[in-house]
């Protein structure tokens, strides 16, 4: 008898132990919890003339009552079917406006009660601002008048945001296009009660169809009809007065563009057939061409449900693709085609060639330019000269190239030719001004444009701008920050012939704040913002950015954070946390590089490591962790080898330095920062604990390629074996908190990651808890959450590195 109590007993204890914790959201220490609940800094927008600043606010976090209203979650999107908008809308409560140079910012007087702004748009003449206020049935179009400094209600019309952005503004500055809810307009299914009329049944008639792990996806014929419903909407056509009239009938629209000179609009929509395997942006579409009055001009392309694309980072869809607006023209269409049938394992000495097509559009188009990578882009400047750039992955190369839009039987000349990932050599982005069509083209004074870069060096980050002559591709510095103890970021040319520019400045304590700068006069600055610093409990802290060498020699960095009041000379052995996310290079050079600035502003945000400097912890964040891999060689060949390798000597620099103790350091890390977390603790002895939030653990779920891999399972199963936590998981040598947002719609990191990975890891009697966050996706956005997150970490933390009974073990 004694014996089946004590067994009962056992079992009880063990129950308790292994089984689910009912826990209540939590708060972290009072310290931490004064950091998230400091006041958010408005977002900012300047005019092109930087004469009006438009300050809007909103709060850092939502409510996880918002968060649980109701959700659809169709072809990738995630649609609140009540309201019609995107059910993880952040919304903004609040707008004022000042002009540039005033001290005080004035309120927008007229705004809705209960504010949930958002899809702000700027008018052409940048006299007045369009946007979005979403109340419980609904969302309608309000309108602020810039210089009166008042809002009002444009219409009581229901507006469709299920789709993107439904405010189009025309060029005149007089009227918009609106996506309105149809009339017409069907009841929804309910899903969860609907009474099924048959199977669902997905088919593969051969063709390969090696598509990334979407989420959210269509998965029945009752999807499909909810889709279409939520995606219907009808066009109309309101006046600054708030007249209402009809423009376009009732479609699956999804894009709404005017041209430059207002006489046409480009609009596409989607159509059927849908799939299960793909989301809505590779749904079958067609772009239309309109007059300004709604009339149809031309059909100018039509594309085919896209499931079926070749293998390969590199591989896109045949036929006109991004088909855009020439920025320098009225009216004309420009976009590109692939000339490898879309496959990058197609030997071509082109890959793309770009086209242009005029009003009226029924002409044939005109071949502007080739591409040896993948067209990504066009600068245009006038007839005569544009810049337009490419890129392709597999090496990480990207061209830019000076080309003639008038003569396409001149060759296109190569500016820059580099890699992108070496941040070194890069040149900048050219400085663009608005045109009389209200556009941005490039700004061209006698020959001559300009480039603004980063100004990322061996010395260190000095942001810059450079005379560009055009004829002979020479460059002039004609400015260079010179700060050495703040960070100064080149915003915007605001009059490039006056050097006129937009910067932000900021230091480690210094909240970034907004200012012009005359580059021809020495020192001239003027604040245009001045907002403090929010979180000047950890303003003295000490942080600086240490430089390290890997055993192989590889030069690695990463920010360090010494405790509040920590005693430098004291060397007092403390605890510590890292934490990284894994970045993968082609060449070492690049990998090497330091491209982080010491002065950034101290900014901790819910994902930040930093809250622990109030409870006594050294922090080592953003970490470098390159995983390499050059020439034939793929990163992940090495990769578990190599993110040991960062791990171990970012400890060792640390541990140099005096100020911890190696046997209590904590790693952890978000999304791709969690596999690695997980894989470091499967095979390494490097950490006392570990904390993986939202990560992906099993590649077998992902067979067709993930993060920067584009081999598929069946290529290299071994790579794909070695790198899963999972497949490693009796391996496990340290304690593991997981942390999952229940609605992640990340691809790969579905929440069945973590699940399975759990179970796997108690099976096998790892130490391990799993905390799963309802209603969160891929990043946390209710405050109830964050805070318990904050809660999770800091326990986990105090139990398993800081208190680590046995530090020697």
């Amino acid at each position: 008898m004694k014996n089946i109590i004590a067994f009962v007993a056992f079992l009880f204890v063990t129950t308790t132990f292994l089984g689910q914790e009912k826990l209540k959201y939590q708060k972290p220490p009072k310290e931490i919890l004064e950091l998230v609940d400091a006041p958010l800094a408005p977002s900012v927008w300047i005019d092109s003339k930087g004469e009006n600043v438009l300050l809007f606010y909103r709060d850092a976090y939502k409510s996880i009552a918002e968060l649980s209203e109701t959700e659809l979650r169709l072809g990738g999107l995630r649609i609140n079917p009540k309201t019609n908008i995107g059910s993880r809308t952040r919304y903004f409560n609040n707008i004022k406006v000042k002009e540039a140079t005033a001290k005080d910012a004035k309120q927008i007087t007229g705004l809705p009660e209960n504010a949930r702004i958002s899809n702000f748009s700027i008018s052409p003449n940048e006299k007045m601002v369009a946007f979005l206020n979403t109340s419980d049935d609904g969302v309608q179009l309000w309108i602020a008048d810039i210089e009166k400094g008042s809002a009002k209600k444009l219409s009581t019309l229901k507006l469709n945001a299920n789709m993107g952005n439904p405010i189009n503004w025309f060029k005149d500055s007089n009227a918009l296009l609106v996506n309105a809810i149809p009339n017409n307009r069907k009841e929804l299914i309910n899903t969860s009660e609907a009474v099924p009329e048959g199977p669902t049944i997905s088919v593969s008639d051969g063709e390969k169809a090696q598509n990334r792990t979407y989420q959210d996806l269509l998965s029945s014929p009752n999807d499909e009809y909810n889709f279409e419903q939520l995606a219907l909407s009808t066009i109309k056509k309101i006046t600054l007065n708030g007249e209402v009239s009809d423009f376009l009938p009732t479609a699956m629209y999804d894009d709404i563009d005017f041209s430059p000179d207002g006489s046409y609009v480009m609009v596409n929509n989607i159509k059927k057939p849908f799939s299960y395997i793909v989301p809505y942006y590779r749904f079958p579409f067609e772009t239309n061409i309109y007059d300004k009055n709604g009339k149809l001009i031309q059909k100018v392309n039509d594309v085919p449900l896209n499931e079926v694309q070749p293998k390969g980072f590199m591989a896109t869809r045949e036929g006109k693709r991004s088909m855009r607006w020439r920025a320098d023209k009225p009216a004309t269409l420009y976009w590109a085609e692939a000339q490898d049938k879309g496959d990058p394992e197609v030997k071509v000495n082109h890959r793309d060639a770009v086209y242009e097509l005029a009003a009226p559009f029924n002409g044939k188009e005109k071949l502007l330019l080739k591409t040896i990578n993948r067209f990504s882009g066009i600068t245009w400047g006038n007839d005569n000269l544009a810049i337009a750039s490419d890129y392709w992955w597999n090496d990480r190369n990207t061209k830019s190239y000076i080309f003639n839009p008038s003569n396409a039987s001149q060759a296109p000349k190569v500016i820059f030719d580099r890699s992108y990932q070496d941040r070194y050599s890069d040149p900048g982005n050219f400085v663009t001004t608005r045109n009389n069509y209200d556009e941005r083209v490039l700004e061209i004074n006698n020959g001559t444009a300009y480039l603004m870069g980063d100004g990322f060096s061996e010395k260190g980050q000095f942001p810059f701008i450079d005379e560009y002559d055009l004829k002979t591709q020479k460059t002039k510095r004609v400015y260079e920050s010179t700060y050495t103890d703040k960070l100064e970021n080149l915003n915007s040319a605001i009059d490039m012939k006056k050097g006129k520019i937009l910067v932000r400045i900021e230091s480690q304590n210094e909240y970034p704040n907004y200012y012009f700068r005359n580059i021809k006069k020495k020192n001239d600055l003027t604040a245009v913002t001045s907002f403090e610093n929010p979180f000047k409990s950890i303003q003295d802290v000490h942080k600086e950015v240490i430089s390290y060498k890997r055993d192989d020699g590889l030069e690695l960095e990463g920010t360090l954070y010494l405790p509040i009041g920590y005693d430098v000379n004291s060397k007092e052995k403390m605890p510590m946390i890292l934490w990284a996310y894994p970045r993968e290079y082609k060449d070492k050079s690049s990998a090497a590089q330091s491209t982080t600035n010491p002065n950034e502003f101290i900014y901790p945000y819910y994902g930040s490591p930093i809250y622990w400097v109030t409870q006594g912890y050294v922090v080592l964040d953003n970490a470098a962790f390159p995983i390499v891999g050059e020439g034939d060689e793929e990163p992940n060949d090495s990769f578990v080898a190599q993110l040991v390798g960062n791990a171990k000597a970012a400890i060792d620099a640390v541990n140099k330095m005096g100020y911890i103790d190696r046997n209590r350091v904590g790693v952890g890390g978000h999304s791709y920062g969690a596999f690695m977390t997980a894989n470091l603790l499967s095979h390494s002895n490097l950490f006392a604990a570990g904390i993986a939030r939202s990560g992906a653990y099993n590649r077998t779920l992902t067979p067709f390629g993930f993060q920067s891999e584009e081999r598929s399972y069946w290529d290299s199963p071994e790579t794909y074996n070695t790198m899963s936590p999972f497949m490693n998981a009796d391996k496990m040598k340290s304690p593991l908190l997981l942390i999952h947002g229940e609605a992640d719609n990340n691809s790969g990191t579905y929440p069945l990651q973590s699940e399975r990975y759990f179970n796997a890891l108690k099976g096998l009697g790892a130490t391990a808890r799993l905390v799963m966050l309802p209603k969160e996706s891929h990043g946390y956005s209710a405050k109830e959450s964050v805070l318990h997150v904050l809660w999770e970490q800091h326990e986990w933390l105090e139990k398993y590195v800081k208190n680590r009974k046995n530090s020697g073990e």
